[in-house]
């Protein structure tokens, strides 16, 4: 088990493979927070919709929907090690899990668009709306259980 915090210098005093998923789900609880704080902050900062556009909410819904879809799939399900093959088994959960990255990348990459093309290059509005909500989908995106075990962070969520 090669993992994220067991290259630390301090992995021979702390075991962390029993804490591993806990630090995880407390990680992307605190980033998902995150990123929903800051949306609600530039939302009530900028109530009207000449300066922020109420519908730049649908790409952290969307990331919302992803984070739900990332988190939902074990790797037990992914690798196939799992008790139950439950719908469609391994394939289902690969199908289901690459629809979630592609919602979430989607969700990321409008984003970007909304802050470049709506607020970094139009200069007569304020650029923290388009800030938050890059930020938002950010942080949901790095909240995303998944891509903690990408890291070696989570072993099993």
């Amino acid at each position: 088990m090669s993992g994220f915090l067991e290259g630390a210098r301090c992995s021979e005093c702390i075991d962390w493979g029993e804490k591993r998923n806990t630090i995880a789900s407390i990680a992307a609880g605190v980033l998902f927070f995150t990123g929903w704080w800051i949306i609600i902050d530039a939302a009530v900062m900028y109530p009207s919709m000449a300066d922020f556009n109420h519908s730049y909410h649908a790409c952290g819904v969307i990331a919302t929907i992803a984070f739900l879809m990332i988190n939902a799939v074990s790797n037990g399900q992914v690798r196939g090690d799992s008790y139950s093959e439950g719908c469609l088994g391994q394939t289902g959960a690969r199908v289901w899990l690459f629809i979630g990255f592609m919602l979430a990348f989607g969700s990321l990459i409008a984003s970007m668009w909304i802050l470049f093309g709506g607020y970094v290059a139009k200069e007569e509005h304020p650029v923290y709306p388009g800030i938050a909500v890059f930020f938002q989908n950010a942080f949901i995106f790095f909240g995303c259980g998944s891509f903690l075990m990408s890291l070696g962070f989570v072993s099993e969520i």
